[in-house]
């Protein structure tokens, strides 16, 4: 579903298995506003766009900074991910960066070692959004809300020449993020085993999807699991090793996390939908190569299940 362009990536991430360690993950604090512009700039480009009434409806805080505080969990190539130079990079960064543009404010990323604590932390205040290849799901809608911005899939990857089955891997080893979906995923097929009488799925999860994926390139795991952007990405750079297992399953929307109530849900929907009608949103999937999981109308909660 899902294709990967290696163009314009830079990404040290899993294109060497030593490499993958050492960009696995950086401490958690701010990597500084990565947009390149100031608040002030961006509001006179938002002013000149005709999007001046966008801004004039941000929560207080975030008008008076001109910044919105995002957490953000890396390593997760091509999605977010660390730079050479220490700078929070991605698909995800180029499209939430073009979309505040249009509010004429910019993004304040912080990195958070926890994927699992970033909605919590976005409930609670520390954030004011989270900007991490969320799913959206009912589950996470009972306690945040979520602008939805891109289809995508469940992805598995194993090793080439081996036959893989996602849906018959009773008794394989697999490796998987922790907190992600793919992870409930996995939980649900191994149980679907043991109640058949066979083997159970081992389940070897990893707090960074880099190490999840180093799992596999090392041989240690029979296969991994991942959303279908970083599997796709993960086989291109490794082809002589993984290759892509079965289809794409449990279609679903990422979103950007919201606090509940927050004013900035509703308006960052309205400057999302802006750049997808004025071919922004376009050129940034088309750049990272995830124009098959494109929307035509941004939308909040969209969660089927």
């Amino acid at each position: 579903m899902l294709t990967r362009s290696r163009a314009a990536l830079g990404v040290t991430a899993l294109i060497a298995v030593g490499a993958l360690s050492l960009s696995a993950c950086s401490s958690s604090g701010n990597s500084g506003d990565t947009s390149g512009n100031s608040g002030d700039k961006l509001a006179s480009t938002t002013a000149a766009s005709g999007a001046p009434a966008l801004h004039d409806q941000l929560p207080g805080a975030i008008k008076s900074s001109g910044k919105v505080i995002v957490g953000v969990n890396v390593p997760y190539a091509p999605n977010e991910y660390v730079d050479d130079s220490g700078k929070v990079v991605g698909f995800d960064v180029d499209l939430l960066d073009a979309t505040l543009k249009v509010l004429g404010v910019s993004a304040d990323y912080r990195q958070e070692a926890n994927f699992d604590s970033i909605v919590p932390k976005v409930s609670s205040g520390t954030y004011d959004l989270g900007m991490s290849s969320f799913t959206d799901t009912k589950e996470r809608e009972a306690t945040d809300d979520f602008v939805d911005y891109l289809t995508f899939g469940e992805q598995w990857a194993a090793p080439i020449g081996k036959t893989v089955e996602p849906t018959n891997a009773c008794g394989l080893t697999v490796s998987v993020q922790s907190g992600t979906t793919e992870l409930d995923t996995l939980n649900s097929l191994s149980k679907k085993c043991t109640e058949a009488g066979k083997a159970k799925i081992k389940i070897k999860s990893f707090d960074s999807q880099d190490d999840a994926t180093n799992a596999l390139v090392l041989g240690t795991v029979d296969a991994m699991t991942a959303d279908s952007p970083i599997t796709a990405y993960a086989v291109s750079l490794n082809k002589d090793k993984i290759q892509l297992a079965g289809g794409l399953a449990n279609t679903a929307q990422y979103g950007w996390a919201v606090a509940k109530g927050s004013a900035l849900t509703d308006v960052l929907k309205q400057a999302l939908q802006q750049i997808i009608d004025d071919g922004t949103y376009a050129s940034v999937l088309q750049k990272w190569g995830l124009t098959s999981g494109a929307i035509k109308t941004a939308t909040i909660n969209g969660a089927q299940s």
